[in-house]
């Protein structure tokens, strides 16, 4: 009977110390990972730095913004980008154009549709540092991600290092 009893007391307190230090790491946002949670103000407000049209189960097109900082070092092609910076992807359904498509007597002309989503990504290189120094944010209806889709974000762009984890190339 003393052996099963403290076989159940020691998984116990091993469950309890596991609780323990996950709830303070998440508290303290040691292993936890920080995404962007709110819209950057303005963002509408910025420059062009190129557009893009994705394919596939996606079936986008998106215009790429930048505020100065992230304009700045496009033009300046500096990399990494400093702190600071913040890119913007608005993103929107891919539609032809029917009114167009009578004018050129045939289907060639697509515009954006329905907006789906806006994507972030601000570099500050202390506060999300587990993630090469970018937080990366998606909204959609201007409510943010969940856990499951955020985790998404960083295991892709790290893939493209040698550009900082930036994918879009300035189009100036």
């Amino acid at each position: 009977m003393k052996p099963t009893f403290l076989l159940i007391a020691v998984a116990a307190l091993a469950g309890i110390v596991s609780v323990t230090v996950t709830a303070s790491r998440a508290a303290d946002g040691g292993n936890a990972p920080v995404f962007v949670t709110q819209i950057p103000d303005g963002y509408r407000d910025w420059r062009l730095i190129s557009v893009a049209h994705e394919e596939g189960n996606l079936n986008s097109l998106a215009a790429v913004l930048g505020n100065d900082v992230a304009i700045k070092a496009y033009r300046e092609g500096k990399v990494p980008f400093p702190d600071g910076t913040v890119i913007a992807a608005l993103h929107y359904s891919h539609t032809a154009s029917e009114e167009n498509n009578k004018v050129f007597g045939r289907a060639q002309s697509f515009v954006p549709g329905n907006a789906t989503n806006i994507q972030f990504m601000i570099k500050d290189s202390k506060k999300y540092s587990a993630t090469g120094g970018w937080g990366f944010g998606h909204f959609k209806d201007g409510k943010p991600g969940d856990d499951a889709l955020m985790r998404t974000c960083f295991p892709c762009h790290n893939q493209g290092k040698a550009r900082d984890l930036v994918f879009t190339r300035f189009a100036p």
